[in-house]
């Protein structure tokens, strides 16, 4: 529960856009604490405690503005959070702040990482994995945060938990910091709300700098997280010596252009997208296929067109399709490939000329100067020459739009999709 004070009025809601037009004051009610207002006066008691709560310590002010929780002339928030992007990377990484050394230290000194979260930010999380591995040099442990009673008689002290969830609230992923965090783990978090449940259990937490986020399917929190995990983990590895100084520099920069290359690949794709989205829209099944980064980008795509367009989307590494999924294959089955500038490109080709051979209807997501891709491919989205590495913040908002149009041309509410919810509870 959020607390919004305003002067002789003040509010109770569930998230904090819903009192944003009044005031942007709040205080956040924690667990065990129980309390009123009236239009004047809030009262907390602590029950642990058998007392008032000091609210004068408790206030926040959020940064946000009810014209960022508005849809802006957009039809849907979904639409407007995708193209907020641009501006919510760029204030991101202009809030990049000392927590990043502070984080890059915890993860420097761990015995063992873990990550924990659930739905996109496992995707997130995904992708951290990749990142502390190739660049930083350190093994980490990716779990879906419901599944973490697995590893809990494995945890001793020394180890972290990384811990991901926009909401700051999923509470998968918070009973798996409350487990870690009683056998000695510390807490790292990466989260989009202040003083949520999340972060006031962790001992470090790095927010992103998404903006309030209406639409149910994440859009610009997944993007904004990748942001901090690629600055925490170049920061682990120019600590480590793991890359030169010019490969950090280089990505560096490329990281600080990257909100204008988003900005111009939406432009540029949005209405080509929206054609492609005419083709799939009756389409019952598809594939959406990667290697390397290449998977977790897949994955989050395949789950945007489950969660709003209610297509059933399966997403898996390309090298595993002989191996069971290629048998569903027949003629027209939409298959989306996710191509990188990376060492698997050639391994994906042959992919992809798999699934031609059996009359598969191909989409790729291209570098533009890979040619003979766009001659085998029935559709080919061809997106700007850059380190791969930065492929998470530049591809998946195309496959944000991808969902988005099919479900809007399928008759349905992308902001409200059945039987979800912005922020999960519930076990």
């Amino acid at each position: 529960l959020i607390i919004g004070i305003g002067k002789g009025y003040n509010f109770v809601a569930s998230d904090i856009p819903a009192f944003l037009d009044y005031t942007r004051k709040i205080i956040v009610v924690r667990d065990y604490e129980v309390g009123y207002i009236t239009p004047t006066r809030v009262f907390i008691e602590d029950l642990f405690e058998e007392k008032p709560v000091d609210l004068s310590r408790r206030f926040r002010i959020i940064s946000w503005t009810a014209e960022m929780a508005a849809k802006a002339g957009y039809p849907h928030y979904m639409l407007k959070e995708i193209h907020e992007q641009p501006r919510a990377l760029r204030e991101t990484i202009n809030g990049l702040s000392s927590e990043i050394y502070e984080a890059a230290k915890m993860v420097i000194e761990a015995r063992r990482v873990f990550i924990a979260a659930a739905g996109t930010s496992f995707h997130a999380g995904l992708v951290l994995d990749y990142y502390l591995n190739s660049l930083a040099g350190i093994p980490s442990i990716p779990l879906i945060a419901s599944e973490y009673n697995k590893y809990c008689k494995s945890v001793k002290p020394g180890d972290l938990l990384i811990a991901i969830s926009q909401s700051g609230e999923t509470i998968d992923t918070l009973m798996a910091v409350r487990e870690f965090k009683k056998r000695g783990a510390k807490i790292l978090t990466i989260s989009n709300v202040i003083d949520s449940a999340i972060p006031r259990e962790s001992h470090l937490t790095v927010y992103t700098r998404a903006g309030p986020e209406i639409g149910v399917a994440a859009t610009k929190t997944f993007t904004t997280q990748v942001v901090v995990e690629l600055a925490l983990a170049l920061k682990i590895a120019e600590e480590q010596g793991s890359l030169s100084k010019s490969e950090i520099r280089g990505l560096k920069a490329q990281l600080e252009h990257v909100p204008k290359v988003v900005e111009k690949t939406i432009m540029k794709h949005e209405a080509y997208v929206n054609s492609i989205a005419e083709t799939i829209h009756l389409k019952k099944s598809m594939y959406y296929l990667g290697r390397g980064l290449g998977v977790p980008i897949a994955m989050e795509g395949a789950l945007k067109l489950k969660e709003i367009a209610y297509i059933h989307a399966e997403a898996y590494p390309a090298g595993e399709s002989k191996h069971g999924p290629i048998a569903l294959i027949e003629k027209n089955f939409p298959v989306l490939f996710i191509v990188l500038s990376d060492e698997n490109s050639e391994n994906i080709l042959g992919n992809i000329m798999e699934m031609k051979a059996r009359n598969a209807l191909t989409i790729g997501l291209i570098p533009e100067d890979f040619k003979k891709f766009e001659e085998i491919l029935d559709y080919s989205i061809k997106m700007p020459t850059h380190n791969y590495i930065l492929a998470p913040i530049t591809y998946t908002p195309i496959l944000q739009l991808l969902a988005y149009y099919t479900a809007v041309k399928r008759g349905y509410d992308p902001d409200k999709p059945r039987n979800l919810a912005k922020t999960v509870t519930v076990e």
